[in-house]
């Protein structure tokens, strides 16, 4: 499998696939008892009396290739994706969808049979979906298929093989924690878009005028109150209102900012308050 945005290694994805391998190592030397797969493995009948099992599942393999699967499809999505969301997002976004994925298994577990079920897929489809949100129209090379994929097509046909899978097939294979970790993705998404469509309150005057004075390196705006009574000093005396102008530029951009005009009109006007004195 290969993409065109940055696939370079990322600080957590790393992270999460040393975690995944030197699990799978221990179950495989040190802790080979079935008691504790069943102790870390999600399964709906017993979950509420084993909470951890919520996030513990995905770091759980049945085996080296079913390790190498996932792991080779969480650094093709997952370092573009942390690279795009920032680490710290990018980690709670990753147990979201794990998570979400097991609570989507628990809610269907009322209405039919589900079983207990390891492996990172739900978190790493999850990061997948965000992969074909950010750049749906990136094409990817899945081995065999000899022909290019658009991510948003590739994850939408596996999807869809999955739902497949969860009402006619009994493979073994967790097909509803793969939909979940899909759903809870997209609906993340959609609660940012609704969030960000949000109309704000209005700031008040006090309040916007002390957010432009803060802002270093955008120029102050006068308020509509400010332009207001700029115009009725203009309108009652020019003179003041130019010298205001120019005073106010040589605070903002120098004295060397001026024109000959500026500094002629200045002079000027430095004489004429002498020549009353």
């Amino acid at each position: 499998m290969n993409v065109s945005p940055s696939s370079r290694m990322s600080p957590w994805v790393g992270r999460l696939i040393i975690a995944n391998a030197v699990v799978l190592l221990l179950l495989m030397t040190l802790f080979t008892s079935p008691g504790v797969m069943t102790s870390l493995q999600f399964s709906p009948a017993g979950a509420l009396a084993r909470p951890w099992t919520f996030a513990t599942y995905m770091f759980v393999h049945g085996g080296l290739f079913h390790l190498l699967g996932n792991m080779l499809m969480l650094f093709v999505f997952g370092a573009p994706v942390e690279h795009r969301m920032g680490s710290r997002r990018f980690l709670l976004y990753y147990f979201y969808c794990g998570i979400g994925a097991a609570v989507f298994s628990l809610g269907l577990s009322g209405v039919m049979h589900v079983g207990p079920f390891i492996g990172a897929s739900g978190a790493v489809l999850g990061v997948g979906l965000a992969f074909a949100m950010f750049w749906p129209d990136a094409e990817l090379f899945v081995f065999p298929i000899p022909i290019p994929i658009k991510a948003r097509t590739l994850v939408t046909v596996l999807v869809g093989l999955d739902l497949l899978g969860a009402l006619y097939f009994h493979d073994g294979i967790a097909h509803l924690a793969h939909v979940g970790g899909v759903a809870f993705g997209y609906l993340f998404f959609k609660l940012q878009a609704s969030s960000r469509r949000r109309p704000q309150a209005p700031t008040r005057a006090v309040e916007r005028a002390v957010l432009v004075q803060s802002g270093a390196s955008e120029p102050e705006q006068p308020t509509p109150t400010a332009a207001v009574r700029h115009r009725r000093r203009a309108e009652a005396d020019p003179v003041t209102a130019e010298v205001d102008r120019v005073l106010d530029k040589i605070s903002q951009e120098g004295i060397a900012s001026l024109t000959p005009a500026e500094r002629q009109f200045l002079d000027e006007v430095a004489k004429r308050k002498k020549g009353g004195n």
